[in-house]
This record gives C-alpha cells, sequence and structure tokens, in this order.
C-alpha cells in the first residue's frame, strides 16, 4: 500500500502533469508542423528543384520479385519487395525538425523577453514604516510652530 501512495504523490506533482500536458501537446503540434511541411513547404520546393516529390525519392539497392501468376492466374510465386534507401523520407524528417526547432526557439525567445520586460519594471518603492510616519508628522508638526 506503501507503494501505492508514493506513486500516487509522484504523480500527482505539478510538474508532472505539466509535463504530460506538454508532451500530448508536442504531439499534435508534431502533426501539425509535419502536415504544414509535407503540405505547403514541400510542394514548392520540389516544384523549384524540378516538380520532385521528396517522399518517392530513394535508392533502389536490389529490385523486387514481381508476383509470377499461371494461366489460370493463381500465384506462382509471391512477391518480394524491393530493398530501398528511402532518402527522401529522411529529407522530410530534417526539414519538418528544422521547422520545429525554429518554432520553439522563437516561442522561448518571446517568453524570454517578455520576462525581460517583466524584471525591468522598477519596483515601488516600499511603503514607509510606522516609525517614519510618525517621525514625518512630528517634523511638520515642528516646522509649522
Amino acid at each position: 500500500m506503501k507503494l501505492i501512495n508514493e506513486f500516487k504523490t509522484f504523480a500527482m506533482r505539478g510538474n508532472v502533469i505539466d509535463m504530460a500536458v506538454g508532451i500530448i501537446i508536442g504531439g499534435a503540434f508534431g502533426k501539425i508542423v509535419s502536415s504544414f511541411v509535407a503540405d505547403v513547404i514541400m510542394p514548392p520546393i520540389g516544384l523549384l528543384i524540378g516538380g520532385i516529390d521528396f517522399s518517392n525519392l530513394q535508392l533502389t539497392i536490389k529490385e523486387g520479385i514481381p508476383a509470377q501468376l499461371d494461366a489460370t492466374g493463381n500465384v506462382i510465386a509471391e512477391i518480394v519487395p524491393a530493398v530501398t534507401i528511402n532518402y527522401g523520407n529522411f529529407i522530410q524528417v530534417v526539414v519538418d525538425f528544422l521547422i520545429i526547432a525554429f518554432a520553439i526557439f522563437m516561442a522561448i525567445k518571446a517568453m524570454n523577453a517578455a520576462k525581460k520586460k517583466e524584471e525591468a519594471k522598477p519596483a515601488a518603492p516600499p511603503a514607509p514604516s510606522k516609525e517614519e510616519v510618525l517621525l514625518t508628522e512630528i517634523r511638520d508638526i515642528l516646522k509649522n510652530k
């Protein structure tokens, strides 16, 4: 029972819950950025370099074997897929990473700038103590006499 209570205490800490929320939002943000890169950024880049679709870029190491059918249409040999290095997908992932990293950099930069402005605001002078107020009143009374 003690182990369960310790785990409950650990799991309910603010930092753990904040981290979980951050991971969930980060996953959703990653999907948004992946879609942005694949659907908005990469098509014009592909067009600029000759209409190349990055997701289809690959280097074939070994050709595949197509299915062989007999006269009746039954499969004699199974399909053996080609062995490829899909460097187009790698390029896509690198571009996704760079955009995500840049977006996070800009967000952190904006937060740091806001924090710096917050710290730069001068603090209001502290209110005078009761003794100072009393001494000021005494001084003013003596001055008026």
